[in-house]
Parts: C-alpha cells; structure tokens; sequence
C-alpha cells in the first residue's frame, strides 16, 4: 500500500474495489462522511484500521483505502482490542451493525466498552437484519412484520445508547445517515476521543425496512421529533425551539415554552458529568410520532468523559513487574519447575 504525505483528502481514502450496497442504502452516506471527517485529521492513513464483523454494514473495509479486517460475526471487537493492545499507535476503528453487535457480538461489544479499551465503535442501525435478507433484529420495533415476524414482533427492543452508557463507554453519541454535517461533526469527535467511543447512526434499509427512521430524517418534521445535544446548553427543540425538556423532581417532561416557562426552567445538557444518571435517562427517549408531547429522541453527545484506557493500564502492569522482577526468560520459563518431559 502507498503512503501520501498529510493533509489527506476523501479522495486519498477510497479504496479501488467496487462498493457494492443496495442503490439508496444509507451505507453510500455513512462511508462518505468517514473519507471526509478522517480526511480532516492530522493523522496518517497507514495507521488508520477499519475491522468489522458479518453484515451489510462490514462490507466496509474493503472501501477504506487504509488497512483493515473482515472478521467474523460479532467478533470485531475482540480483534480490534487485539490490535490496540500490541499497536497501541494505531487508530481502530470497531465497524458494525445492530444485528452483529447486538446479537451474538453483544458479549464482546459491552465488554470492549467496560475495559474503556482505545476504539472508535461505529453502530449501523437500520432495525433490521439486511445481509440475510430482512428479519428483525435486536433493534426491531414491536410489532415489526419481518420475514421471521410476520405477524408482527413482541419483543422489546434494545436501545443501544443505554447499553453503551450501562457498558461505562466514556464517548457515547448519536446521528443519522443523512444528517451530512452534524454526521461528520460526530465522526470527528469520536476520532478524537481517547477511550472506549460508541456511535449509533441511523441507517436506512431501502430494501427491507425503508422510511423507519422518516420521523428523524424527513425535513418538514424532524425538528419536532429530534432534540439536538449541545454541552451547556438547555434541552430545546421543535420547528421554533419553542419547546423543551425539564425535571419534574426525578422524572423528565416535555414543556412548552412560554407562560412562565423559560430556558432557565430546562435542563442543561453535561456531557462531562462523570455521573452517567442523565446521559442514560436521555438514551432512553422514545419519540412516539403524532404525540405532540412525547420525548423527542436525542442527536449528538450524550457523554463524553475522560478515564484511564485499557492499554495504558495493562502496560503500566507489565512495566512494574519488568522493573520488579526483570525481564524475564523464556527458555527458562520452559524448561522451569513447572514443566516434565513425557516420554
């Protein structure tokens, strides 16, 4: 692979291989948005790594013209805490889906996140399984009808912000496919985090689950639908911010602002709060479409904190014990009290 002095640009950063996703998948946006936002850093794309697990979502590897992993299904964290371990250098990137990190992956996603291992997570969410051709998946609405729903799913579905946020990951935010900028904002930030980072988009599947998000993404409503995170500012939203978000004691409400209701009456968003109490209460609004006074579901960074890293701490452990007990000896080691010889 050839190397080019920095600064990058999008172009730099695609591969030569065919991109092959559905005409309209919101996979096309999410990979345009990581050439630009990666493209913006002082960072050298020799040691940018991409890996990912099974899915439609995992195709993209191939399509990073930096060095990268398809591994198998809901592995890519375990790979990718590998990697960071012995190249503590690199930038990892953990690329996946709802369906691969949240099924048989969630094992090793919410423990990657837990260590506060150095990744870039990247969560595709389309609320549905597409490679295999559209069943629900861990994401899946109740009552989504789906090749292994047809009548209807009864389960509940996981919200992967809240588990993100349980997991004690120090970045945790979210955005949509086709929120071109605020995505890219987003992307850049997780790049720059150090410790475990988690981001959920919002991703259509023209195929099997298209216009799901169209409450978050259609222009003439999403304002009403969405409540766009800002650190320090209060929790407004609506087409004329006239509306927002307050405790009532330990409960949150909806507000209209207005009859003596004012901005100093909401919530001031905290992404540092080492706390995570609000981070998790705000994963966990649902908007309910036509009910004017539901919650809104939040964009942007829910937390943002700074922890020791997992890496760091693991080669502090070696370094003590190096300077306590030496370097050590392997053939000793072997050939120690430990061993026998069979014969």
């Amino acid at each position: 692979m050839t190397t080019k002095s920095l600064p990058l640009t999008p172009k730099d950063l695609a591969s030569d291989q065919e991109v092959r996703w559905c005409p309209g998948c919101g996979d096309y946006s999410i990979l345009a948005q990581m050439k630009k936002a990666l493209a913006s850093l002082d960072f050298p794309r020799e040691k940018m790594v991409f890996i990912s697990g099974i899915g439609c979502s995992s195709r993209f590897p191939y399509y990073m013209n930096t060095y990268g992993f398809h591994t198998i299904h809901g592995r890519a964290p375990t790979f990718a805490t590998g990697l960071k371990m012995m190249r503590p250098d690199l930038q990892v990137w953990v690329i996946t889906g709802d369906g691969d990190g949240l099924s048989i992956g969630g094992n090793h996603l919410l423990h990657a996140m837990r260590r506060n291992t150095d990744l870039k997570i990247v969560l595709f969410n389309n609320e549905i399984y597409g490679l295999t051709k559209g069943q629900y998946s861990p994401t899946s609405r109740i009552g989504t009808r789906s090749k292994s729903t047809p009548t209807g799913s009864i389960e509940g579905p996981l919200r992967p912000l809240s588990i993100a946020i349980a997991s004690e990951a120090t970045f945790v935010a979210r955005t949509t496919d086709v929120d071109i900028t605020h995505l890219v904002t987003v992307l850049q930030r997780a790049a720059h985090h150090k410790g475990s980072a988690f981001v959920e988009i919002y991703q259509n599947c023209v195929v099997f689950n298209d216009g799901v998000f169209e409450y978050a993404t259609n222009k003439s409503v999403k304002n009403d639908n969405l409540c766009y995170l800002e650190h320090g500012r209060p929790l407004k939203f609506g087409k004329d911010r006239n509306k927002g978000i307050r405790l009532h004691g330990l409960t949150p409400e909806v507000v209209n602002l207005g009859s003596g209701i004012s901005d100093d009456d909401l919530l001031i968003h905290d992404e540092k709060a080492e706390d995570p109490t609000l981070a998790f209460m705000l994963s966990r609004m649902v908007r309910v479409p036509g009910d004017e006074m539901s919650f809104p579901e939040v964009m942007g960074v829910l937390r943002a904190v700074d922890h020791p890293v997992h890496h760091e701490l693991v080669q502090q452990q070696i370094d003590e014990q190096i300077k306590k007990r030496g370097p050590g000896d392997l053939q000793a080691l072997l050939t120690g009290d430990e061993t026998w010889t069979v014969t």
